[in-house]
């Protein structure tokens, strides 16, 4: 089995076939990309088209998203909760509980996950004999970065007060939260790489409620700590799902068109 070619415990989550699309707007965008794959007459290089399109299109929402953020951030909406979260978060403060926080939400910081992520999927793929899970997390990971500077640059909103905060104290944008939105997206990806070669319901499960819980630990311990509001970790997770998304869905498309061709008489 070529490294870069689906294997086929990539196809299928169970007894969900992951080249299979059962609604109508599925079946429309199979067909768009196989005629993309088509007129380029490689697979891949039509999943990267895709890919540089998508991310292009989600650093744009992600200033759109800032933009709308400006709007309506003065006194109005979900923001009314950002002071009050915050207050309730900082009143409920132990030394031991925000230690142990503390060490939690540094490990979701540029450094510890770009260690922690990069071990994981080097013993995935070496595991795997495949290249698969590396190139879906950089793709993932590039697109979050991506919106995480986008966000903060359109936005440049102002942390909460250092006298809220533990530190060592955040000097960049707040919104969106970076941890937040990388973690849920490294923790998605992960996720949906685990499930595909896991033959047990309950470890599918298991799997994606820690995915889940990880993820909504980082971005809560941001506002515990007093280093993000909460609507910069609510965004964050809005964003990053949406990423996801894309990026699941580009990777469906791909086994799709592999196992198409793979069907053809001529090929």
């Amino acid at each position: 089995m070529h490294p870069l070619r689906p294997s086929p415990d990539e196809t299928a989550i169970g007894s969900r076939d992951l080249t299979r699309w059962y609604s109508r707007p599925g079946r429309w965008l199979s067909r768009l990309f196989g005629a993309l794959a088509d007129r380029l007459r490689n697979v891949d290089l039509a999943a990267l088209l895709l890919i540089a399109v998508a991310m292009v299109l989600a650093v744009a929402a992600t200033m759109l998203a800032g933009e709308i953020y400006e709007a309506v951030s003065s006194g109005h909406g979900i923001s009314l909760l950002d002071e009050p979260v915050l207050q309730w978060m900082v009143e409920a403060r132990t030394p031991g509980f925000t230690a142990f926080v503390a060490v939690f939400s540094n490990s979701g910081g540029t450094l510890w996950m770009t260690i922690i992520t990069s071990a994981a999927v080097t013993v995935v793929c070496w595991r795997w004999k495949r290249w698969t899970p590396l190139v879906l997390m950089l793709i993932a990971v590039s697109g979050s970065l991506a919106m995480t500077v986008a966000g903060k640059r359109i936005t440049d909103r102002t942390r909460p007060p250092q006298a809220l905060a533990v530190p060592p104290y955040e000097t960049s944008a707040s919104f969106p939260s970076g941890h937040s939105l990388n973690s849920i997206v490294i923790a998605g990806m992960f996720c949906y790489l685990l499930v595909s070669h896991l033959t047990s319901t309950l470890a599918r499960a298991a799997t994606i409620t820690i995915g889940v819980l990880y993820a909504v630990a980082m971005g809560l311990s941001r506002v515990y700590l007093g280093h993000h509001w909460l609507t910069d970790v609510l965004a964050a997770w809005c964003l990053g799902i949406a990423w996801l998304t894309v990026v699941i869905t580009a990777h469906r498309l791909w086994l799709t068109q592999h196992e198409d061709h793979s069907l053809r008489p001529d090929r």
